[in-house]
């Protein structure tokens, strides 16, 4: 074995959680067929690794809770997290099911045959849009790792209403609010600098969605934790919002959120979606 083989394998080893096999990094195409990393799978892996670090404690209560628990990657694409989350802790609990749901045919096929190839029963792939997804009417678990735009607030919304234990997403480009914003007729004076040039309304867009789904989850009874997922090296879209429900609703979260949107002018759609759905106390199937 060379030198660079050996720094390769090396290299390798320190990015694989316990319990992650080189065997399905090969399947990912995160590995090449001689083991090694480059730069664009090591940031992908690292990302995923990462999240599955912080969803092992809700995972670990859905699986310790539950005779079946239920979980749902949202926008899976590829299905890197889906295939680490499942071959981590569904396959050594060996119940729980993993739903991956996939609106491109491609994606949905490949994946159900990948996992077919890998024995990974419990591993099914739904295609479908989020918002349309024929799913059990009791979901625990509900993940989406840079589901675009306002796929993001689908899952947050499938998560709600599906009565989820446990939601973790990471936003990509939020696009919806920046529009609204540009759009409002009479901004109040005090909010109207935050987005008066196009730089700046793009960047309070992105970041005044991510602090309405916070409210709105929390609205809905979630505990929630907003956080970094990774470093900036390795991703640009790097917000992390964790939700733990722990109650039906709560009046002050939704107050503080329907003022921040009446001073903002804005509404996403994340909260037209949840206009009139019910609240739920920990556990309610819908």
């Amino acid at each position: 074995m060379t030198r660079r083989q050996v720094k390769g394998e090396a290299a390798v080893r320190r990015e694989l959680l316990p319990g992650t096999s080189p065997a399905l990094l090969k399947e990912l195409h995160l590995l090449t067929r001689d083991g090694d990393l480059n730069a664009d799978s090591l940031r992908k892996l690292k990302q995923v690794n990462h999240l599955a670090n912080l969803l092992a404690p809700a995972l670990e209560d859905v699986l310790a809770r539950f005779g079946e628990p239920v979980i749902v990657d949202c926008g899976a694409g590829k299905s890197y997290l889906g295939f680490i989350l499942y071959e981590l802790f569904l396959r050594e609990a060996a119940k729980g099911t993993l739903l991956a749901v996939e609106s491109r045919p491609d994606l949905a096929r490949t994946g159900a045959e990948r996992a077919a190839r890998l024995g990974f029963s419990r591993l099914r792939f739904v295609e479908a849009a989020i918002d349309a997804a024929p799913l059990p009417e009791r979901v625990h678990l509900v993940t989406a790792l840079h589901a675009c735009d306002t796929a993001t607030d689908d899952a947050l919304a499938l998560a709600i209403r599906h009565g989820a234990d446990h939601v973790a997403v990471v936003p990509c480009c939020q696009a919806e609010v920046a529009r609204q914003l540009a759009e409002v007729p009479e901004p109040a004076p005090a909010m109207a600098p935050l987005f008066q040039h196009p730089w700046h309304r793009r960047e309070f867009g992105s970041h005044l969605t991510n602090v309405v789904r916070a409210l709105a989850l929390e609205a809905y009874g979630y505990k929630v934790t907003v956080t970094e997922l990774t470093g900036w090296e390795h991703s640009v879209k790097n917000e992390l919002i964790l939700g733990r429900k722990i109650r039906s609703r709560s009046s002050e979260a939704q107050a503080r959120l329907d003022a921040l949107l009446a001073a903002t002018g804005v509404r996403p759609k994340l909260v037209r979606m949840l206009e009139g759905a019910p609240a739920r106390a920990c556990g309610d199937a819908p």
